[in-house]
C-alpha cells in the first residue's frame, strides 16, 4: 500500500501575520517613566566673588538615610516642613533697605531679612529613598507656590479670577494664545521676584 504524502503547510502569510502582531504589541504596550522634578537651571554668570550671607538667611534641611527630617538641627515631621518653610521665606525681619512691606510674617530679627535674601539649603544623605527625596522636595516648592499664590491672588486676583499656580499653568500650555500668555508674563515675573525661588541642594553625602 502505497504511502500518503504529508500535506503541505502553506506558511506564505506567517510573516504578515507576524508583523500584524508585532505592531499591535507596540500600539497597545505601555511604558511606565520614572517621576521627576521639573527644574530649570538658572543661566551661567560670570562671579568673581561669591556674596556674603547671614546664616540667618539660610533654612538648613537634612534628610538622614532613615528619612528622617532635620529642619534647623530639630527633628520633625514632613508635614510640617511646609509652614516651617513659609514662616522662613515670609519672615520679614529685615529694615531699611531690607526691609518686606509684603510680609506677613513675625518680622523676628533672627530669621531671615526679606524673600530675596532668603535661602533654603537641602542636603540628602546617600542612602536617603527617593520617595522621601521627592516628598521633600514638593513640601519646599508648595511653600513657594503658596506665597505666591497669595500675593498672585492678592494684586491680580480681581482682574484673572486665578491663582499664581493656574496662571503658570496657562502661560506653559501652548494652546494659550499670545495675547494671553503677554497678559500673564509680566505678572507672573512681578509675583516671582516677590518670593523668587531660592533652593539650594548640596551634592549627597554620608550623614552622621
Amino acid at each position: 500500500m502505497a504511502k500518503r504524502s504529508a500535506p503541505e503547510v502553506n506558511a506564505g502569510s506567517m510573516a504578515d501575520i507576524a508583523f500584524l502582531l508585532l505592531i499591535f504589541f507596540l500600539v497597545t504596550t505601555t511604558i511606565e517613566t520614572d517621576s521627576g522634578l521639573n527644574r530649570k537651571l538658572p543661566p551661567m554668570e560670570d562671579q568673581v566673588d561669591p556674596p556674603i550671607i547671614r546664616e540667618k538667611n539660610i533654612f538648613t534641611v537634612l534628610v538622614s538615610k532613615n528619612d528622617q527630617l532635620l529642619v534647623e538641627e530639630e527633628l520633625i515631621d514632613i508635614a510640617d516642613l511646609r509652614s516651617l518653610a513659609i514662616d522662613f521665606l515670609d519672615n520679614g525681619g529685615g529694615v531699611g533697605d531690607e526691609a518686606c512691606e509684603y510680609c506677613q510674617g513675625e518680622r523676628d530679627e533672627a530669621s531671615s531679612d526679606n524673600p530675596d535674601k532668603a535661602i533654603i539649603s537641602l542636603k540628602n544623605d546617600r542612602e536617603t529613598s527617593y520617595k522621601v527625596y521627592i516628598a521633600v522636595q514638593n513640601e519646599l516648592v508648595a511653600a513657594y507656590n503658596d506665597l505666591r499664590n497669595r500675593e498672585f491672588e492678592r494684586l491680580f486676583g480681581t482682574e484673572l479670577g486665578i491663582n499664581f499656580v493656574d496662571a503658570q499653568k496657562q502661560y506653559d500650555d501652548p494652546r494659550t494664545s499670545l495675547e494671553r500668555q503677554e497678559l500673564l508674563k509680566p505678572k507672573l515675573n512681578q509675583v516671582k521676584a516677590m518670593y523668587p525661588q531660592k533652593l539650594s541642594e548640596a551634592e549627597s553625602t554620608k550623614l552622621n
